[in-house]
This record gives C-alpha cells, structure tokens and sequence, in this order.
C-alpha cells in the first residue's frame, strides 16, 4: 500500500510550528479547571489542557504550564510556587462556558471563579479552593517542579477527591457515562465532548500468537 506522507524535523521548525502539529494530533486532551489561592487570599482558576493522570500509586497528576507571551509567570504558577498546591476540577459540558471565563486575561488580583458566576467551597487538606459545580475535583499537592526553558511542569499528588454523586454508578465505584462526560480539547477553539461512549474489550489471543507461546515457552 503506497501512502503518501508529510514529514516535519522538530530540531529545525519554530516552536509555533511545533505547538501546531503536537496538538493537532495529540488529542483529545483533557482539560484541568485548575483553582489556586493568590497571595491576597483570593480564588484563581484558569484551564489547562496539557494536562493528565500520570500514576496512581502514588496517586499523581501533570501539568505543563507556559509562561505569558512576554515571558512573564502566569498567576497559577506563582501561586503553585509559593503556596506548593493546587485544585484539579474536571469539566463538564454545564462548566464549558464558566471554563473559558476563567482563561481570560484578568489582573492577578480578579477571583477568576466569582467572575464566572462559580461557587467555590474550602478544601479538606489545602488552601486552594475547589470549585463546587465542577463534577470532580481533586486536592493536589506539588511533588516536583520540573524546568523546561518557558514551560513548567507540575507533578502533583491527589490527596482528596470529591465526586458529584450522581456522576457515579449505584455501588460508588465507576462513572455513570449517561452523567459524567468531560470535555477535551482538541486544537485552537475545538473542543469535543465524551457523549458518545462504546464498549470495547478486549479480544481473544489469536491463534497464530497462542501457538508461538507455546512453542517458545
């Protein structure tokens, strides 16, 4: 089969070029409402989408955060340094416009959660707030702050989660897909929703691989 095919030298394009292409096909991404506390004391929220689960033993989350445009931290950053947590809250389709209010460009000292009509509510082991409407939201604690020229990456360890009821099954212990679908990014303004689920398992060893085993072994 001849398939024709664009290849792009990552050591030689501009990093713009970069960004284009690796979240254009990385995707979709899941998006952190992610909610600090300023130095004054007040609510910050902003979205992240270079975001994910990164282990679960310990319970560990990432984030990959730029600087500004001219170079300058971004208020989540200053305040993950200074305060060493922040709130993880998942969104939804109810929080998509909240969402977008949050990264807007306001002054450091703009409760970015009050400005888009949120409710926040006290953690149980951090300062940071969480953010009430959100359908999952998890307390985190930096675990290591790792330097990559304008991006930070943040490792954070779940200590809390707090779950809408109704976005778990019956017995408490998966997702109800009917409930909870969370919003992703895809690429500049496209985002995608996870409304429509399908099962996949897993399938049966083929022949070919289970006769190979048991001649090898």
């Amino acid at each position: 089969m001849h398939v024709q095919t664009m290849s792009f030298d990552f050591t030689r394009i501009e990093p713009q070029d970069r960004y284009r292409l690796l979240t254009n096909f990385v995707g979709p991404r899941p998006i952190a409402l992610v909610s600090t506390r300023s130095e004054s004391g007040k609510g910050n929220a902003a979205p992240m989408s270079f975001f994910n689960v990164f282990s679960h033993d310990p319970a560990l989350v990432i984030l990959g955060i730029q600087t500004r445009p001219d170079g300058q931290e971004k208020d989540t950053v200053r305040n993950i340094r200074r305060d060493g947590e922040f709130v993880v809250n998942m969104v939804d389709m109810a929080l998509a416009d909240a969402m977008l209010v949050c990264g807007l460009p306001v002054a450091a000292d703009v409760d970015e959660i009050e400005l888009a009509g949120l409710t926040s509510a006290r953690s149980l082991h951090i300062g940071a707030p969480r953010i009430v409407e959100s359908p999952c939201a998890m307390e985190c604690r930096v675990d290591r702050l790792l330097e990559y020229g304008r991006r930070l990456i943040v490792i954070g360890e779940v200590v809390q989660m707090h779950v809408r009821r109704e976005c778990l099954d019956a017995a408490g212990r998966y997702v109800d897909p009917d409930t909870y679908q969370p919003i992703a990014r895809l690429h500049a303004d496209n985002y995608i929703t996870s409304d429509r689920q399908f099962v996949m398992p897993t399938p049966p060893m083929p022949a070919a691989a289970r006769l190979s085993t048991t001649v090898n072994s």
